[in-house]
């Protein structure tokens, strides 16, 4: 099954998937078999694994390659109850690897203290969300000698996306295969491991508790954790949003001893089967008392439940409203007692007020104060039929950026997955002071993951990444990208919008499923910026004038510190890490026209 690559398996398989029939509320894993893989895995391909090689993995091999592997293109139109059945009728229940003795540290203690430092404290250094540290400890002049220090393997996995905390001298970081695992930032040797039940790629973020600290995460099938973060042992663990789809990607904010944890889905890409109920998820914010994961308080970003839906020309979906899900880590704006978050798009009919906007939420209550709505009647989903849906498909999928105008007052920064950059007055109900386009946006295009801000320039990379997709085609997963177009990062003056300078895409066309695309996050220190991209490079760029300063290929083998082998693919979701005189970055993305890869890079200036 992971021998497969997502071409390989939708040139064989689509015709199957798209003709897949209902399963009944009884789930029978050999059911699920027969109906959804047999007809590739008894097939005797070449290059589909048999029925006979996949009962000798594991369980939870099986199911973490359906939640977030290279199956994920096939799997996405199963529910949870679905993938669990197939998992359990072809795995062995056996435990995985354990991590091998020579990979723990000989201290195996976790100090974080007070105070950490060096500190990068979930989605950035502090709740401002600017991902810009000048306390990194990396020097503008020691930009350009960067050499890599370790290297960190993900055993089993194709794709390494999650995104890392530091607090003193310990690094917190999930993986595709669901292990949290805290290493020493130093060498990368392993302090503790935890299972998750599926795919952790938002960053934990720790909260005090007593002489400890609670580290909460969430897991792209929908759970919370609550762990003691010296010890790596399981305080709690709930579910915040209990719909089947959930998928949690955004990092959670964190406030007294409250964490604030936003919620995506699947749907979107689900109700591409014709025989699921598109769609019935809201996206929400809960906030969840970190020393025991109890609710304090939920709002959802779509006021009504949906309803079964009167099918009429131009209606999609068969239930609805539904969608407006939050990607992106809320942003805490502790001055004015809001919680800024943004969302996506709609996934059936009929369109509402709050999705593809930047919403207030009182931090106390969760109360929606305003909401500024940039891209109405955006419906987009698996469920279109058709040429095209009737929205652009313009997600929020990045954070808010708290920042500074030349006058004092404060202003929001948010880019969107049109192409378009838009500094909105916190005072005023995010009344627009200026938008400025920076990309040409799109399905795949415009600012994804994440903009960084030095109090001067805000930093936009785009991904507007094209596929080589027949004229039409909706659901474009899995296509292979176009290694001509995508790409690009400018920098805007926060006073005015206007461009500083622009860092046109490097070409990439010699590499094979090659993009120029950079839909990762971005980060900043005094005088540089770095971007990675699709192709698997991270650059950084003078933030004067956009002048490459230094570029390193993260798409190759690697010897790791902990005896796992791993190379590097694409670079997208959360970008580099900048703490203590180092620069941590995953490197592995196989969906989205990307390449796989499961290996965490340290690097650190040249001695």
């Amino acid at each position: 099954m992971n021998a497969v690559s997502d071409r390989s398996i939708l040139r064989i398989c689509a015709a199957f998937v798209a003709a897949a029939l209902p399963v009944s509320a009884a789930v029978s894993g050999e059911a699920v078999y027969q109906r959804r893989c047999a007809q590739c895995h008894d097939a005797g391909g070449e290059r589909t694994p048999p029925r006979d090689a996949l009962k000798q993995l594991s369980v939870a091999r099986i199911l973490r390659v359906l939640d977030f592997g290279v199956m994920i293109n096939i799997a996405y139109v199963l529910n949870r109850e679905e993938r669990e059945a197939v998992a359990n009728f072809l795995g062995v229940q056996r435990e995985e690897t354990a991590v091998p003795p020579q990979a723990y540290c000989p201290d195996r203690t976790v100090t974080i203290g007070a105070s950490p430092s060096p500190a990068w404290r979930g989605w950035g250094p502090d709740s401002t969300n600017t991902r810009y540290t000048a306390s990194g400890g990396i020097a503008f002049n020691q930009v350009g000698k960067l050499k890599l220090k370790w290297a960190y393997g993900f055993e089993g996995d194709v794709s390494a996306f999650g995104a890392p905390t530091v607090l003193g001298r310990t690094l917190f970081v999930g993986s595709a295969g669901g292990a949290v695992q805290a290493l020493s930032a130093d060498t990368g040797c392993v302090r503790w491991v935890y299972q998750a039940s599926g795919p952790v790629r938002s960053a934990p973020v720790a909260v005090p508790n007593g002489n400890t600290h609670v580290l909460v995460f969430t897991d792209l099938t929908g759970w919370a954790y609550g762990l003691e973060a010296e010890t790596g042992r399981q305080l709690w663990k709930k579910k915040p949003e209990p719909h089947d789809s959930a998928r949690m990607t955004g990092t959670a904010a964190v406030q007294n001893g409250v964490v604030f944890i936003p919620a995506a889905s699947w749907e979107e890409t689900r109700s591409s089967n014709p025989e699921y109920p598109c769609c019935t998820f809201r996206g929400s914010v809960t906030a969840l008392r970190a020393k025991d994961g109890t609710q304090v308080w939920k709002t959802y970003t779509i006021r009504e439940k949906p309803q079964q839906l009167q099918k009429s020309e131009g209606t999609i979906g068969s239930w609805g409203p539904s969608g407006a899900g939050v990607w992106g880590s809320p942003t805490l704006d502790a001055k004015r007692g809001l919680l800024y978050v943004t969302t996506g798009d709609n996934f059936s009919s009929p369109a509402t007020d709050m999705s593809d906007a930047v919403l207030a939420l009182e931090i106390k209550t969760g109360r929606i104060v305003w909401s500024k709505q940039v891209t109405p009647g955006d419906v987009f989903s698996g469920a279109c039929t058709g040429a095209t849906c009737p929205g652009p498909d313009f997600d929020f999928g990045s954070s808010v950026l708290i920042e500074k105008l030349p006058n004092g007052r404060d202003v929001l920064l948010a880019g969107q997955k049109s192409g378009v950059v838009f500094a909105l007055d916190p005072d005023r109900k995010a009344e627009i002071i200026w938008q400025t386009r920076v990309g040409k946006g799109g399905t795949n295009g415009g600012v994804q993951w994440g903009m960084a801000s030095d109090g001067q320039k805000v930093y936009a990379a785009v991904s507007d990444l094209v596929r080589r997709a027949p004229a039409g085609t909706i659901i474009q997963v899995g296509l292979p990208p176009d290694p001509a177009q995508g790409g690009g990062l400018t920098a805007l003056r926060i006073a005015n919008g206007e461009k500083a300078w622009y860092a046109a895409p490097q070409p990439c066309a010699a590499k094979p499923l090659c993009s120029p695309a950079q839909p990762a996050a971005v980060t900043a220190i005094p005088g540089a910026v770095f971007s990675g991209s699709v192709d698997g490079h991270l650059r950084a760029f003078a933030t004067e004038d956009g002048r490459m300063i230094w570029d390193f290929d993260t798409a190759r083998d690697y010897q790791t510190v902990n005896g796992v082998r791993a190379k590097g693919g694409s670079l997208d979701g959360a970008g580099p890490v900048i703490a203590g005189g180092m620069v941590f970055v995953n490197s592995g993305y196989a969906r989205n026209g990307g390449t796989a890869g499961n290996v965490l890079l340290a690097f650190g200036p040249e001695e």
